[in-house]
């Protein structure tokens, strides 16, 4: 079906160097997602995605060493988790999955997810075709006895007084792109307290994602100091993701290789590299 106000995304940039220094062995890519050519598209929606597929994230992911990935569903498939599903297929070992289902799923639908590799649910209160926030409760009822977490992509505004509603659903919760607090003129400044009481909560993550949706600046200045900041409060709460094709972008397509520099430029030690790349995401998406 055809969507006029869906604008096609520009394309990823081929990768072209490696980083100038290796991803920690194992890296997990925790933010990604795939699309399929002859996948039914959801209307309306917020883009309309350039196609890239499963193969070609492995094939990205192989170049860069990343080891394995969590794969998200995106807002223009709505609830139909087919792709998705293909992808955990295909690559049981090596993915995992964030779906996007109705709010009373029945145990039954997410039991049979688990056992395909799914370990959450997003929340998607910027994009059309994703869950509100007003879900998040009777979500999380549904999901707490199989381990799942929340995935949220919420706006900076949202972000104050989250974290006791999140703390009490008793369930993992992540919060996407830094839950795109703006970086310009040194505005994260007023929302890095909101964002650090998020992540106080037990099961709070905070996925250091996408500065380029954080600031339309070149070299994105600004998210060094918060990843830096991030590090020091909360380093078992820290996630790294691709954002992988980097969706509803129409100009500035970023350099990955250049993401992975700058990100490594923020992070202090191999300890803490660690913990963002690889041990936070095995502990919260693959200790079973």
């Amino acid at each position: 079906m055809v969507d006029s106000e869906a604008p096609l995304c520009l394309p990823r940039l081929p990768l072209t160097r490696l980083p100038s220094n290796p991803l920690p062995q194992g890296t997990i890519d925790t933010h990604f997602h795939v699309f399929r050519a002859d996948a039914p598209l959801n209307t309306p929606r917020s883009y309309t995605p350039d196609i890239a597929t499963t193969a070609d994230w492995i094939a990205f992911a192989d170049q860069l060493g990343i080891g394995r990935g969590i794969l998200v569903q995106p807002s223009v498939y709505g609830l139909d988790n087919q792709v998705l599903i293909e992808a955990l297929t295909a690559f049981p070992d090596r993915l995992r999955g964030i779906v996007v289902i109705e709010p009373k799923a029945s145990p039954d639908e997410i039991a049979r997810l688990d056992r395909l590799g799914v370990r959450g649910v997003r929340i998607n209160t910027r994009n059309k075709g994703g869950l509100p926030l007003a879900a998040a409760e009777t979500l999380a009822a549904a999901i707490r006895d199989f381990g799942w977490s929340l995935q949220l992509q919420i706006s900076p505004e949202q972000i104050t007084g989250l974290a006791g509603r999140l703390r009490d659903l008793e369930v993992p919760f992540v919060i996407d792109h830094l839950g795109f607090i703006p970086l310009a003129d040194g505005a994260w400044r007023q929302h890095l307290p909101a964002l650090q009481r998020l992540a106080d909560s037990p099961g709070g993550y905070i996925k250091l994602t996408a500065p380029y949706r954080l600031t339309r600046e070149r070299g994105y200045p600004g998210f060094g100091e918060v990843v830096k900041a991030l590090g020091t409060s909360h380093p078992e709460k820290l996630l790294w993701g691709s954002d992988w094709p980097h969706t509803e972008l129409w100009s500035d397509m970023p350099d990955d290789a250049e993401l992975i520099d700058g990100m490594q430029d923020a992070i202090s030690t191999p300890a803490l590299a660690r913990k963002i790349f690889v041990e936070n995401a095995e502990k919260l998406f693959f200790d079973r």
